[in-house]
């Protein structure tokens, strides 16, 4: 018989990389179980899609709601008031008291791309400054601003030109905020001119690069030199929103504010949908019919979009998001003696990650990070990894996770990182 890793090799181009060979047959909130009965538990959250955890209640019941109306119009032929009244809450909820207009379409990648083209049109200018080991999408102008090649950018040919690239402060690689600064001030003065530049955009927390929080000096600078050169801020909230870091959006941790934010992922706990929301006069620079797209505000995504919202705030999410990162990260603080491969723990809420090097070189170890992730699955939890040296594993369990599966979570994890030492 013909396994299904055999079946997904002949029929999937191998561009398409998935992490395990486990099948899903069914999910609940924190755990999933595959097609042998297997049961997991999920530390990936579909890449932080399902915050609010799988299959919520609130979720389906208002799918299910939705789809004994209609399914699909097209927004820009038929729209409908759910459409509406979602854009409203996300003007609202964003940061920024100013007011704001919104756009829904389908992928991070698409909400990308889209805030790249308002900035343009509202700006009247073409020059994108991105960061890097920043992640923005697998899409052309994603690729363009991502910050890291393999396995992003190798073999895809040439990149949509005047995207510019200037290092992301990590003190522990050994670049400060004065130098990213000091990177940016020689990119305006040897190959951009700062008039010519549309937008800045980046993570507030780096998510395929490492999970690396962006210092608040930075942030404020960025700020600073936008307003200097009217240039745009775009914060990129796709993997960071909605309660991940302890706040609903990651850029509430910071006294600045951006003029565009692009979010997806979790804004429709599993249903695809993304948004840009931003600066009214700035979301009205492109002409009609000049954003969109066919599937864009999907009414099984609105749908869902709005009783994730409900679930966050009822739920309390945030807070929750807060115990849970402190639990993981008290937890990790306490094994460190015995593994000396952890070199740092971090990140807000519960966007947290443990970065790992050799403990004989003290160089980062792709390998040791891996070796815990796949003892941990042998063990029955999911985990990733990422960094632009791939020795990152990064935490994003649903925030709903039980308090028992959490706590047989962190057992699991501590005894995968002791044996991935043997």
């Amino acid at each position: 018989m013909t396994s299904l890793t055999d079946r997904k090799n002949a029929a999937i181009s191998r561009g398409v990389g998935m992490t395990t060979q486990i099948y899903a047959d069914r999910a609940e909130n924190s755990e999933i179980w595959d097609k042998e009965g297997n049961r997991y538990i999920d530390f990936a959250a579909g890449i932080a899609v399902v915050n609010t955890g799988h299959r919520h209640p609130r979720v389906i019941e208002a799918v299910k709601a939705q789809l004994d109306r209609f399914t699909h119009t097209c927004a820009q032929v038929v729209p409908y008031e759910s459409y509406v009244h979602l854009a409203e809450r996300l003007n609202e909820i964003t940061p920024g008291d100013f007011a704001k207009k919104t756009v829904f379409v389908t992928t991070g990648a698409e909400a990308v791309e889209n805030a790249v083209k308002i900035a343009r049109a509202a700006t009247g200018r073409s020059a994108v400054v991105a960061f890097s080991g920043g992640f923005h999408g697998r899409t052309f102008m994603g690729m363009a601003l991502t910050g890291k090649v393999v396995p992003y950018k190798v073999g895809f040919g040439a990149m949509p030109g005047d995207v510019f690239h200037v290092p992301f402060p990590i003190e522990l690689h050994g670049v400060n905020v004065e130098q990213s600064l000091a990177a940016l001030k020689k990119l305006f003065a040897a190959d951009v001119d700062p008039a010519r530049v549309a937008a800045i955009i980046l993570e507030p927390v780096q998510g395929e690069g490492g999970f690396y929080p962006a210092p608040a000096a930075l942030m404020r600078a960025l700020r600073d030199i936008c307003d200097q050169h009217g240039i745009l801020l775009i914060a990129d909230e796709v993997q960071t929103g909605f309660a991940r870091t302890g706040k609903m959006f990651a850029m509430e941790h910071y006294d600045v504010v951006p003029d565009l934010m692009t979010m997806a992922k979790s804004l429709a706990g599993g249903f695809p949908l993304a948004a840009v929301t931003g600066r009214a006069e700035i979301m009205d620079g492109p002409g009609p019919g000049g954003l969109g797209g066919t599937y864009g505000g999907s009414p099984m995504g609105i749908a869902a979009a709005h009783a994730v919202l409900d679930v966050i705030k009822d739920e309390n999410l945030c807070e929750r998001a807060e115990q849970l990162g402190g639990r993981l990260k008290q937890r990790l603080a306490a094994i460190r003696e015995q593994a000396p491969e952890i070199v740092d723990i971090r990140g807000p809420g519960f966007m947290n990650a443990v970065e790992f090097n050799d403990a004989k070189t003290n160089l980062p170890s792709a390998d040791f990070a891996n070796r815990v992730r796949l003892i941990a699955l042998e063990k029955g939890l999911i985990l990733l990894t990422c960094g632009v040296h791939g020795n990152v594993i990064r935490f994003l369990a649903p925030i709903t996770i039980q308090d028992e599966v959490f706590a047989e979570a962190m057992d699991i994890l501590e005894a995968s990182i002791l044996e991935a030492r043997a």
